[in-house]
């Protein structure tokens, strides 16, 4: 019964920014691990950050460390993605993910633990 709905993609040239958002609906009461993956054509998907809504965790795959930053407004329902200095490797699909029983500090960036997944968005970094 969880919905998640992503905005916030579209095309930026390398070295700019964009922040896209999460907005989680349905049992809205229970803590939930949150994800953001990315799929480019050919390859697999791959987990890029992850947290918790009930801690101040926060996990990041090696190739955005430093580079990209979740956070979330819990109020709101919402988790953010803020991307900064974008190559043309981070183009892909991009899919916000949740769980409600994931132990939050166990694989958050393993595709196979996120039982929710919204409809993807699209970031495109042209040269």
């Amino acid at each position: 019964q969880v919905q998640l709905v992503e905005s916030g993609g579209g095309s930026v040239q390398a070295g700019g920014s964009l922040r896209l958002s999460c907005v989680r609906s349905g049992d809205t009461y229970r803590d939930a691990v949150i994800g953001w993956f990315r799929q480019a054509p050919g390859k697999e998907r791959e987990g890029v950050a992850a947290t918790y809504t009930g801690g101040s965790i926060a996990y990041y795959a090696d190739s955005v460390k430093g580079r990209f930053a979740i956070s979330q407004d819990n109020a709101q329902n919402t988790v953010y993605l803020q991307m900064n200095r974008l190559t043309p490797e981070d183009t892909a699909m991009y899919y916000c993910a949740a769980d409600l029983g994931m132990v939050p500090t166990e694989h958050p960036l393993q595709t196979n633990e996120y039982s929710y997944w919204g409809q993807g968005i699209q970031v495109t970094v042209s040269s």
